[in-house]
């Protein structure tokens, strides 16, 4: 590499650091922040109405932070009427918020596992081997000890889907329980890798969350794929033979 070339390279480097600072440092704001948490607790797109009145804040200082989080890359945002009517005296479409599809990372000095998991899962895929079944069945076992050691460290009276809820959420899932009691994760940890090979990745995780539900001692096959759900593939169903309280 030339000097000027790696000079280059430096100064790229060094501006992504500063983009990733910025959009951190975005949240150092209070209201900012807590903002950008209720939107993130949301399982759907939220109006500035919503937020302002969940948040007790007055709706000028809201549109403000919100579209500050926006710009910094933190929210997405979309525009549609949220009634039926057309045409003159509709009003016009409301702004809604949700959290963004985009990765903000930061560790010093800089860690790149995503690739390396991009990576590996490409040559998996390349080597010509029936590895998916070895990788389960690792994940398995992992998700089996997650499950085990929530059980030691649970309090008696937490129900088993509150356990279920707290391993997701210590691993980076956003667990929340919707109103048929399903189980659903708005996040998926495995993104970066997922795109490279659904079938492995999903069957993995799977696998993890077959484990993590065995040694809850609760049924394995409450965890089921649902690609179409958005968020994590994997979605929990209620176990009418939920066996109470963690012991």
């Amino acid at each position: 590499m030339t000097e000027p070339e790696r000079r280059n390279s430096s100064n790229e480097g060094g501006r992504d650091l500063d983009l990733r600072l910025r959009r951190l440092a975005v949240l150092a704001e209070p209201v900012r922040r807590r903002l950008y948490l209720y939107v993130c607790d949301q399982a759907r797109e939220v109006t500035r109405d919503e937020a302002a009145a969940a948040l007790k804040l007055s709706r000028p200082l809201v549109a403000f932070h919100l579209d500050k989080l926006v710009s910094h890359g933190l929210l997405d945002v979309n525009f549609r009427r949220l009634t039926d009517r057309q045409g003159p005296g509709a009003g016009r479409p409301s702004k809604l918020y949700r959290p963004s599809t985009q990765d903000v990372e930061l560790s010093l000095p800089p860690r790149r596992y995503g690739l390396l998991g991009v990576l590996l899962v490409r040559a998996l895929r390349r080597s010509g081997e029936d590895v998916a079944a070895e990788l389960r069945a690792e994940s398995e076992q992992a998700g089996l000890e997650l499950g085990r050691r929530a059980r030691r460290q649970g309090h008696r009276e937490s129900t088993i889907d509150e356990s279920i809820s707290l391993v997701l959420d210590s691993q980076g899932y956003e667990p929340v329980i919707d109103a048929d009691g399903l189980i659903r994760c708005r996040n998926c940890p495995f993104r970066a890798v997922m795109t490279e090979d659904r079938d492995l990745i999903c069957g993995m995780n799977l696998a993890l969350m077959r484990g993590v539900l065995t040694g809850l001692k609760t049924s394995p096959e409450r965890a089921q794929l649902d690609p179409s759900c958005g968020g994590c593939c994997v979605v929990f169903h209620p176990d009418p033979l939920e066996m109470g309280a963690c012991a």
